[in-house]
């Protein structure tokens, strides 16, 4: 699509859809952003990073209706999200030295959403309680940061929040309630999306157009999502997260793969 009012309000559009998902779940760009910004006319090896500018924004906003009820597990956060930072760059860095023009990323994000999916829908027991108010143990420390290290490469690597990893390895390695790892992971997408920002910035792999208007239309649409995650119990938020990935799986992977 040209370059015109039409595309922009179509983008800011697709921002407002992003911010909902991105706060009931927790996830980031990739779900609903890079898909739609690559039909609007934005190549795949640009669309990785242009995502990432609006996921910090949209974190903050989304994650402020979450605040109270100790659902933000702060301790998780303090392990999860600097090991996820530094993986963070480095997936950033090594995202446009992958060859295939960004499809092959793109059809490896479509199979971690049906990874993810699977597992929601699955309803996975947690492998052992969490308590918000307790220090967690050395052993969960490290699986704190082992999630960080996974889902912040892949944001930096992928264009994602993260938060399709996080939130089925906070359920199933940490424990946490569904909406406290949504919850968690919403923090955490905030920080992976800054470094990996600035790295595709530098590279020059971000369009700033598509970039501003999904911004705006995060910004609107995250409070949204955060609210209406709040209102649905466990079970049935964790059922809607994992149909909805799967949905966007299948869509997203056979258009990458008819793409190649």
């Amino acid at each position: 699509m040209d370059v015109g009012i039409v595309r922009d309000f179509l983008t800011v559009l697709a921002g407002i859809a992003t911010g909902i998902m991105s706060g009931a779940f927790g996830v980031g760009g990739a779900v609903i952003s890079t898909p739609a910004i690559r039909a609007l006319g934005c190549s795949a090896a640009l669309a990785v990073g242009t995502t990432l500018p609006s996921i910090l924004p949209g974190a903050v906003t989304g994650s402020w209706r979450y605040r109270q009820g100790e659902l933000i597990q702060w301790k998780v956060v303090v392990f999860t999200a600097p090991a996820g930072i530094v993986a963070a760059v480095f997936g950033a860095w090594v995202s446009p030295r992958v060859p295939g023009d960004g499809h092959i990323l793109m059809v490896f994000t479509a199979l971690l959403l049906m990874w993810s999916a699977i597992n929601m829908i699955r309803s996975v027991a947690p492998r052992e309680p969490a308590d918000a108010k307790t220090s967690l143990r050395s052993s969960q420390g490290f699986l704190a940061t082992l999630t960080g290290v996974c889902a912040g490469g892949l944001s930096g690597l992928l264009g994602l929040g993260g938060g399709i990893i996080m939130v089925p390895l906070f359920r199933r390695w940490l424990g946490l309630p569904i909406k406290n790892a949504v919850a968690t992971s919403l923090i955490c997408v905030g920080c992976f999306a800054v470094p990996g920002t600035i790295t595709h910035a530098l590279e020059g792999g971000i369009d700033w157009r598509f970039a501003l208007w999904l911004t705006v239309g995060v910004v609107v649409g995250a409070p949204f999502g955060s609210k209406t995650a709040l209102k649905m119990s466990d079970k049935k938020l964790q059922r809607v997260f994992g149909l909805f990935l799967a949905a966007v799986a299948v869509v997203y992977g056979v258009g990458e793969l008819l793409a190649l």
